[in-house]
């Protein structure tokens, strides 16, 4: 059985973080493992509580998988442990969706670990899954001020991401279009926007598109799948 490795926090609610993660692996038939960066205490309320892991505990850990994905980091300290750790596992695709902050409220990334995420961690992973919030504020630190979606993909890219999966769950319109960018292609992926908001949404696409790389999937199909899991998710809400 494949294996996907979830790299991220504990959400004591279970909505979201790595318990989501495991979640949707096991889902999709694959092997969850998981490695906590820190255990936090929120709700659909909002986080009231965040308590990073020990960087010696984080390390231990973060094993070889088919595939892995990495949600909430906390802060530069958990960014650079898991930079150092990615460096013991078996080469394998790697998925990063940047948590920037809890959907009900509430920072979930210092300013200093989104320098090291831009500037070491991205030129690590496969792809990375901004929404467009996170899109915005990513580039706006990389200098890239357009309040253009692609142009902000652009900066990403050139600070060192392979490929980038810009997400329109936060957009308006009737359908949902996420774009994978990636160099001199644009893929878009369409959904119906159901109307719902439910917590964990990008961690379902992300540890979708993970299971996918995991099976061998190419990164646009991958995606793909990654939109139909998550739809589905939100439907359930419907």
């Amino acid at each position: 059985m494949k294996q996907v490795l979830a790299i991220g926090g504990l959400d004591s609610s279970c909505g979201a973080g790595v318990i989501r993660d495991a979640a949707t692996i096991q889902s999709l038939g694959k092997q969850p493992r998981v490695a906590v960066t820190a255990v936090t205490a929120q709700s659909a309320t909002g986080v009231r509580d965040i308590h990073p892991v020990p960087s010696q505990t984080l390390d231990a850990q973060i094993v070889p998988a088919h595939a892995i994905k990495i949600g909430m980091l906390c802060d530069d300290v958990r960014v650079r442990t898991v930079c150092r750790a990615l460096e013991k596992v078996s080469p394998c695709p790697i998925v990063l969706d940047p948590v920037l902050s809890a959907s009900s409220g509430g920072r979930l990334l210092s300013d200093a670990g989104a320098g090291w995420l831009l500037t070491e961690l991205i030129q690590k992973v496969t792809l990375i899954t901004p929404n467009l919030q996170e899109l915005s504020l990513l580039a706006d630190w990389c200098g890239e001020p357009s309040q253009d979606p692609l142009k902000q993909a652009d900066a990403l890219r050139r600070a060192g991401a392979l490929a980038v999966l810009i997400k329109d769950g936060h957009g308006t319109g009737r359908i949902a279009k996420d774009r994978l960018i990636t160099d001199g292609e644009v893929h878009v992926f369409e959904a119906p926007r159901l109307g719902v908001s439910r917590r964990g949404t990008g961690c379902t696409l992300a540890s979708a598109i993970a299971c996918g790389l995991a099976e061998g999937r190419s990164l646009p199909n991958a995606c793909e799948m990654g939109k139909s899991v998550v739809t589905a998710y939100l439907a359930e809400e419907t």
